[in-house]
């Protein structure tokens, strides 16, 4: 089957589901007035396909399957080369360029890499058909170009308390029941990127599992649209400014992300999309790798990154002050943290090595080390571009006022600048710029960058973990030959 274009896309999710939004039941979004928020989410994920059809982006956003020989979306591939993990990042950051927000799809990208080389050590073990399972499944995937979602956070209940000992135990995704066909789970999983968007998810165990707990050690591929599976769709700053009519006010009005509250109701999941299912002394290998690939994928900041740089710099030029030496030294900053973002991305992915299974994986501690950069480094990124915008990004009339036969001219009087800069495309820019820093935006470039993939703490573990201080110890020994 050929690559998805993006209308085939934007009809093939068009199905009744589940979704709650303000409090109000949604079986058919796409004929909802609440669509214009959910819409711009939706024209993300259809660049993708966009770009997918370009000859010029065609070496970036896809690849050849080793699984059935033929081209498939990027996003549905299996790594199988350095070059793969490093195409990875290009498109990533490309992607951020082009659309200024998250892309939504990276989650389940990454739990198929991770599963790819889980399922083949399970099975080693325990002569089970896990892998088998899951390259049946992804080639239909393949085939079909479907968006996967990833779904791993639990809602977690007492954080002080482990899964099997919670007052809940829904508050961690688990079995309920099983049969000869499948197996029941109840649960939930929240900061679902992209849910209701996708064709399906991964779920994944969202922490390394014990003894007495193998009914949370549970991983499936299931269709969005399941009976049982509730969407609650995730508020976020300035949202319903896309109800208005005009477009100046939304900041970004083309492109933007979605997050999904997903209760999970005695869903039932057939055996052919069960790829782990109590073995518990592998969910950390799991939920380690899928961390890994999901901290490399923090390559989408640099290119959110170049926008905002763009926009601080076209900010200046507005105001006339772009050739400040103070200007030009806080975009240089900007530029700097941007690219050792990416330093760390590209690094991660050249140190790659090939797990047994045959697919590879990114440098865990450099991986880690990039997530850790990218906790910091868009805040002062986001505060520098503040800074250069000026005040009036948080203070500015809105586009009524700019519009109004009535107050409209006095607006358009106080806002000009430079005699050759429109004053609307000066109005577009601020609102753009407040979007990303402080906005809707601001979710995926800044909040998202913080506590995604982990919070901060999580990346500090796992560095701990990769850094080898017992062995830089004895470089130390050696140079000053002090015996081991």
């Amino acid at each position: 089957m050929p690559l998805k274009t993006p209308e085939a896309y934007l009809e093939s999710i068009k199905r009744e589901i589940n979704l709650y939004m303000f409090g109000e039941k949604i079986s058919r979004f796409w004929d909802h007035p609440y669509y214009k928020i959910i819409e711009p989410s939706i024209n993300t994920i259809k660049k993708i396909y966009e770009l997918a059809q370009r000859d010029e982006y065609k070496h970036i956003m896809t690849a050849k399957s080793h699984l059935t020989g033929e081209v498939v979306n990027r996003f549905t591939h299996i790594h199988q080369s350095i070059d793969d993990l490093l195409l990875k990042v290009e498109m990533q950051r490309l992607l951020g360029q082009k659309t200024a927000c998250c892309f939504q799809r990276c989650v389940g990208f990454d739990a198929a890499n991770a599963l790819y080389s889980v399922t083949f050590e399970m099975d080693k073990r325990y002569e089970s058909s896990y892998h088998d399972r899951f390259k049946d499944y992804w080639i239909e995937v393949q085939k079909n170009d479907l968006f996967i979602a990833g779904s791993m956070t639990d809602s977690k209940g007492d954080r002080s308390k482990r899964p099997i000992d919670q007052t809940d135990p829904d508050a961690y995704l688990h079995i309920v029941d099983e049969n000869d066909k499948g197996i029941f789970v109840s649960g939930a999983k929240v900061h679902q990127t992209g849910f209701l968007n996708s064709h399906q998810a991964i779920v994944m165990p969202t922490l390394a599992l014990k003894k007495g707990e193998e009914k949370y050690a549970v991983s499936f591929g299931v269709e969005t649209a399941t009976k049982g599976i509730t969407m609650i769709y995730g508020r976020q700053t300035s949202d319903t400014r896309k109800l208005e009519d005009g477009i100046y006010d939304v900041g970004n009005f083309k492109y933007g992300g979605q997050e999904i509250f997903v209760i999970f109701d005695n869903v039932f999941v057939p055996k052919k999309n069960i790829f782990m299912k109590g073995e518990i002394e592998f969910t950390g290998a799991l939920v380690n790798r899928f961390a890994g690939y999901h901290r490399q994928s923090y390559a989408c900041k640099t290119g959110v990154g170049d926008v905002l740089i763009g926009a601080a710099a076209l900010a200046a030029q507005y105001n006339g002050v772009e050739m400040a030496s103070h200007i030009r030294d806080k975009l240089v900053e900007m530029i700097h943290l941007n690219e050792t973002l990416w330093s760390c991305a590209v690094a991660c992915s050249t140190k790659g090595f090939m797990r047994e299974a045959g697919n590879y994986e990114m440098d865990m501690l450099l991986a880690n080390v990039n997530k850790q950069n990218v906790t910091r480094f868009p805040y002062e990124i986001g505060r520098l571009a503040e800074d250069l915008a000026g005040g009036i990004i948080c203070t500015m009339p809105s586009q009524q006022d700019l519009e109004s036969s009535e107050i409209g001219p006095l607006v358009q009087k106080y806002l000009a600048t430079c005699d050759e800069v429109p004053v609307n495309d000066r109005y577009k820019l601020l609102r753009f710029i407040e979007n990303l820093s402080m906005g809707v935006a601001s979710l995926s470039y800044k909040t998202e960058s913080l506590h995604g993939a982990g919070s901060p703490q999580a990346q500090r573990i796992m560095i701990s973990r990769q850094a080898n201080i017992d062995g830089k110890i004895e470089l130390v020994k050696d140079i000053l030959d002090i015996p081991s």
